[in-house]
């Protein structure tokens, strides 16, 4: 009998551990023994065996395939293989409603679309560095952000009027990312409240704040989000001068319904569905988003937040050292997913600058152009704190409601998972600058 080779003994031994884990699988799933006390001695035994990760195999040729539908277009949640199959599926589903100014809206970047497009695309113009023999088999993703412990480093952008793509609007967003440990910030005219959204995710999520041009309607906007134990107001600062969304114009062309009961002029109109303006008087506001913001607006709105302040829209070194002088905490690098102005000039480009701009003295966040774990790995890398998704979860929440938002933010789970291991980065804090290669 030939004497098994070391390769060959680990192969065997491999393979023995497996029929092992899964034969204790199926007892623990059968009801000839799923007592409490049977279930609790078979969880020990697979504790204390070796967590092996094997290589990938062809094993995925065997299992049931993914299907898709006629028109090429996924039809469950669990069939996508990547965040980018959701798009078509969102898409199919808003318009299914009849409902093509919603799709513009969600899709519309300004002008042209150029730094909507510019987002995604530099992240090319990064390369990442391999690194071999490393035992990477056990990796930690976490991140603390201002003493809160998030499972993963992604968190979810603040989008408007989820409502228009499911019924729950941010509360279904937030039982997702919840569930996977994931931090979310609200929007303020999204349909759902802070306190339902905070609820339905586990704990407190963090809230993005339109001031409105009257200081009394600020007030009680920060009240009522820290009411519901908000940690931080995230100050939405790059809407300044006006948009010209062209794309959700042109969509609108299409829409044959009478849009006045949900979008009457006026801004207590505007807000009437808005859960967290309910009780408000907004009698005297003139415009949602304060454009006549300046630095002493940030002063007095630092003296009413109890707990952290974020500027949202920060996109120069100049701006982030401005920010360190009037006391914010942190910073969000964005150009509102290329819907804030027709620079050109995608997130992650100017992040570095931002990020020694601060020198570490706060945490700086960054969105824009998120679609593969590799993405946020080149953020982590240059030099973000977290890397937040904005489109990409709205896609799995137009088109299957929580569990789109689920699969989108496990894709991108292990997609990073996958790349920090090839890497041989263990956590997060490994993943420094000399990670990737900017070409």
């Amino acid at each position: 009998m030939e004497k098994p080779t070391p390769l060959k003994s680990l192969e065997i031994s491999d393979r023995g551990m497996i029929a092992r884990r899964r034969f204790l699988n199926f007892l623990a799933a059968s009801p000839l023994v799923a007592t409490p006390m049977v279930a609790s001695t078979i969880a020990s035994i697979l504790a204390s065996m070796p967590d092996r990760s094997l290589a990938q195999s062809y094993d995925v040729l065997r299992s049931s395939a993914r299907t898709l539908g006629p028109d090429g277009i996924i039809t469950a949640a669990g069939d996508a293989l990547n965040v980018f199959e959701f798009e078509p599926a969102a898409k199919k589903a808003v318009l299914a409603q009849e409902a093509p100014a919603h799709w513009g809206y969600l899709e519309s970047g300004v002008d042209g679309d150029v730094t909507r497009d510019a987002n995604n695309a530099a992240y090319a113009r990064y390369n990442i560095r391999a690194k071999r023999l490393i035992d990477a088999r056990k990796v930690d993703t976490s991140v603390k952000i201002f003493g809160e412990t998030w499972r993963s480093p992604i968190f979810l952008c603040p989008v408007s009027s989820l409502g228009a793509f499911d019924a729950e609007a941010g509360v279904t967003a937030a039982r997702a990312a919840g569930k996977r440990g994931h931090q979310m910030i609200l929007s303020t005219v999204d349909n759902a409240s802070i306190a339902d959204v905070s609820k339905a995710h586990g704990s407190p999520a963090w809230f993005q704040l339109y001031p409105t041009d009257n200081w009394a309607v600020t007030q009680a906007l920060v009240s009522r989000a820290e009411a519901a134990g908000c940690p931080a107001i995230v100050l939405t600062v790059d809407r300044q001068g006006g948009r010209n969304t062209e794309t959700l114009f042109r969509m609108r062309r299409q829409d044959q319904r009478d849009c006045s009961g949900c979008h009457t002029p006026g801004f207590a109109n505007e807000v009437s569905r808005k859960a967290n303006f309910a009780g408000i008087d907004v009698s005297k506001v003139t415009n949602l988003y304060g454009t006549g913001m300046t630095w002493s607006f940030v002063d007095r709105l630092r003296g009413i937040v109890k707990g952290k302040l974020l500027l949202k829209g920060i996109v120069t070194g100049a701006d982030a050292k401005e920010a360190l002088r009037h006391g914010v905490d942190g910073l969000l690098v964005s150009n509102h997913g290329g819907r804030a102005e027709e620079s050109g000039q995608a997130t992650i480009g100017v992040l570095a600058e931002i990020v020694d701009a601060v020198g570490g003295r706060i945490p700086v966040l960054i969105d824009g152009g998120v679609r593969r774990g590799t993405d946020v790995l080149k953020a982590l890398a240059v030099g973000a704190a977290a890397v937040g998704i904005g489109r990409p979860y709205v896609w799995g929440l137009a088109s299957f409601g929580e569990p789109g938002v689920d699969r989108v933010l496990q894709i991108l789970d292990d997609e990073f998972i996958t790349i920090m291991r090839q890497t041989g980065a263990l956590n997060v804090g490994q993943i420094t600058r000399d990670t990737v290669t900017r070409v």
